[in-house]
């Protein structure tokens, strides 16, 4: 997997760099997964991946060639103030997501027959 950064563009009042990518996956043959992604924008800027944020990555049809977006921050604390909860959410590793089947389940009032019978 390859990837050419075509844009970069500085946004100091967002205090992050606005990046517009190709990556050539002739190799792997599928579009990549977002967090592979993510990790080579980070080595090709030479960041951290924790404050690489890609918000859309598309592959072209019929070709081994995908365009996408990313954001990169200067700390983990300005892309929380930032970015939206549903990119933030896409950029998480899977061992690190919280699990949604833990929350309790609203507990059930009992209808008038159930208390009578």
């Amino acid at each position: 997997m390859e990837i050419d950064v075509i844009v970069k563009k500085e946004n100091p009042l967002l205090k992050r760099k606005e990046v517009q990518f190709r990556v050539d996956h002739d190799q792997i043959g599928s579009t990549p997964q977002r967090l592979e992604i993510r990790k080579a924008v980070a080595t090709a800027l030479k960041v951290g991946d924790d404050v690489v944020f890609v918000k859309r990555f598309v592959t072209k049809t019929g070709t081994h060639t995908a365009f996408g977006v990313a954001n990169v921050y200067d700390s983990v604390e300005q892309a929380k103030l930032i970015e939206p909860e549903y990119i933030m959410k896409r950029n998480i590793p899977p061992a690190e997501k919280p699990k949604e089947g833990t929350k309790e389940e609203p507990k059930q009032e009992k209808t008038k027959e159930e208390v009578k019978g």
